[in-house]
C-alpha cells in the first residue's frame, strides 16, 4: 500500500511569493539550526554582566528547575508543530511522506531511520511537524525525534526543540517514552549519527551500522522487535545526500582528521561539507 500526501506544485508554477516564503523558511531553518544554541549561549553569559543581569539569573534558576524534563517526555507544543511556515520548508526541497504499511496505535514503536544527512530536514518535516500530516496518516501515533543529547544543554534552544517533540537520543529518555501507560510512542532514532552524516555524498547511500544495536536492544526491552505489528521498511528519506556538496575525495575520505580533531563520538560534518 502507498499513500502519499499530496505533492507540493512543481517549481514552475509556483508563483514569486510562493517561492520567496518557501526560501524564507528554508534560510530560518538553517539559521536556527546552526546558530540559535551558540547565541542564547552567549547571550546568558553576557548579559550576566549588564544590567540585565537579572534575566540570565533568573533563567539559569529555572534551568535548573528544568533540568531533567528532556528525559522526562519533555514539552511538546502542536502549535509549534503546526506552523505554516513548516510547509514553506516542505515545499522548498520538497519533502514527501508515503505511507507503505499500517501502524497501530496500540503498539509502540522503535523507528530506525536513514540517512542522518547534514540537517535532518526530512525527518524534521515528517516526524516533528505537521506539515506532511503525520497525524492523518498515522492517527494515535505520537512521534519523537531521538537526537544528540547535547543539544538540551543549549539555553533557550533546548526549549525550542522541545517543542517540536525532540528528545534526547539516551537510554533514560527512550526508556521513559516506550515505558509510559499511553500506548502509540513512536522514537525515531537516527542509527549513524552524526558519524553517518561524513557520508553525505550526492547519488551515493551509506548506512552506519557497526556497533549501533542499541535501538534493537531498546525495541526487545520494551515488548518485542522493532517495527512490531504489521512488516514495515525503515523511514528513508530519499535524495537527502543530493542536498549537499563534499568538500572531500569521496565518503569518508576526511574521518580520519576529523576523528582525531574531535574525538570518536562527536563530530562536525560542516567542516567538510557545504549545502549547494
Amino acid at each position: 500500500m502507498g499513500v502519499a500526501t499530496a505533492p507540493p506544485p512543481p517549481t514552475t508554477s509556483k508563483t514569486l511569493q510562493k517561492q520567496y516564503l518557501e526560501a524564507v523558511g528554508a534560510y530560518q531553518y538553517v539559521l536556527t539550526f546552526l546558530f540559535m544554541g551558540p547565541f542564547f549561549s552567549l547571550l546568558v553569559f553576557v548579559l550576566l554582566f549588564t544590567s540585565l543581569w537579572t534575566f540570565s539569573v533568573v533563567y539559569l534558576v529555572w534551568l535548573y528547575v528544568d533540568w531533567d524534563t528532556p528525559n522526562q517526555g519533555g514539552r511538546r507544543s502542536e502549535w509549534i508543530r503546526n506552523q505554516a511556515i513548516w510547509r514553506q520548508l516542505r515545499d522548498y526541497y520538497p519533502v514527501k511522506l508515503v505511507k507503505t504499511a499500517e501502524l497501530l496505535p496500540d503498539q509502540n514503536y522503535v523507528l530506525g531511520a536513514h540517512p542522518h544527512g547534514i540537517m535532518c530536514t526530512g525527518f524534521l518535516c515528517n516526524f516533528s511537524t505537521e506539515s506532511n500530516g503525520f497525524s492523518q496518516l498515522f492517527p494515535g501515533l505520537r512521534p519523537r525525534l531521538a537526537v544528540l543529547a547535547g543539544l538540551f544543554y543549549l539555553p533557550v534552544y533546548r526549549d525550542y526543540i522541545m517543542s517540536f517533540g525532540l528528545c534526547p537520543v539516551s537510554r533514560q529518555s527512550l526508556d521513559f517514552i516506550l515505558s509510559q501507560p499511553q500506548l502509540g510512542q513512536a522514537v525515531v532514532i537516527m542509527v549513524g549519527g552524526a558519524h553517518e552524516a561524513l557520508y553525505s555524498v550526492p547519488g551515493e547511500h551509506c548506512v552506519t551500522l557497526q556497533k549501533r544495536k542499541g535501538f534493537v536492544r531498546l525495541a526487545l526491552r520494551h515488548g518485542g522487535p522493532p517495527h512490531p505489528g504489521p512488516p514495515a521498511p525503515p523511514p528513508h528519506r530519499g535524495g537527502s545526500q543530493s542536498l549537499s556538496c563534499p568538500l572531500h575525495e569521496g565518503p569518508g575520505a576526511a574521518l580520519g582528521a576529523q576523528g582525531e580533531l574531535w574525538g570518536p563520538r562527536f563530530h562536525l560534518p560542516h567542516l567538510h561539507l557545504a549545502l549547494c
